[in-house]
C-alpha cells in the first residue's frame, strides 16, 4: 500500500541547502511558517504576496512580480507539520516546485534548516541558472530571512504577522 501523503517527485536535480539560525527551534518554526506580504522585502525581492488561506495546518499564497520578461506568478500550498517540518508545492509561470523543510536542534539554542527542493521548468528558451547558482541564491535568501528572524528574536518579537511594523 502506498502512503497517500507521499507526492511524486519532480524530475531533474534535487537542490539542497542547510542554514543555521541563532534562535530556538519552536521560534524558528513559528517565524518561518508565518508567511506575510513583507517576505519579498526581507529576501531582497520585489514580488507582491497575497495570503489566500491560513489555518493551523495549511497556508496558501500567491506571489506576483513584474519583470523585464513579463509578469511572473506563482501559487504555493504549504502543508505545516509541527513542530519542525513543512512541505510546499508550487505552480508558477516559470516552473513547478516541490520543497521539504526540516528544522533540527543544534547546541546552544540554535536551529538548523535543511531545505530540499525540486523544480520542473514550464517555459522553454529561458536561460536556466546552474544547480550551484540556484542553491547559492536560495542560501542568500535564507541567510537574509535568518538575519531578520534573529533580530526579531533578540527584540522579543513573536511571529511576524502579529507585530506592528
Amino acid at each position: 500500500m502506498t502512503n497517500a501523503r507521499k507526492r511524486p517527485s519532480l524530475p531533474g536535480p534535487e537542490y539542497r541547502i542547510k542554514v543555521a539560525f541563532r534562535v530556538p527551534l519552536d521560534y524558528a518554526f513559528a517565524w518561518c511558517t508565518d508567511y506575510t506580504p513583507d517576505d519579498g522585502r526581507l529576501e531582497g525581492e520585489k514580488y507582491a504576496r497575497r495570503i489566500i488561506e491560513r489555518s493551523a495546518r495549511r497556508v496558501v499564497f500567491e506571489d506576483l512580480e513584474d519583470t523585464k520578461e513579463g509578469w511572473l506568478w506563482n501559487r504555493d500550498v504549504v502543508t505545516l507539520r509541527p513542530p519542525n517540518q513543512w512541505h510546499m508545492e508550487g505552480i508558477a509561470s516559470r516552473a513547478d516546485v516541490t520543497a521539504d523543510y526540516v528544522l533540527s536542534k543544534l547546541p546552544n539554542g540554535r536551529t538548523q534548516l535543511d531545505l530540499r527542493w525540486r523544480r520542473r521548468p514550464r517555459m522553454s528558451g529561458l536561460k536556466q541558472p546552474t544547480k550551484a547558482q540556484r542553491e547559492a541564491s536560495a542560501l542568500v535568501a535564507w541567510k537574509r530571512f535568518g538575519t531578520a528572524m534573529e533580530r526579531d528574536y533578540r527584540r522579543g518579537r513573536g511571529p511576524r504577522s502579529h507585530r506592528k511594523r
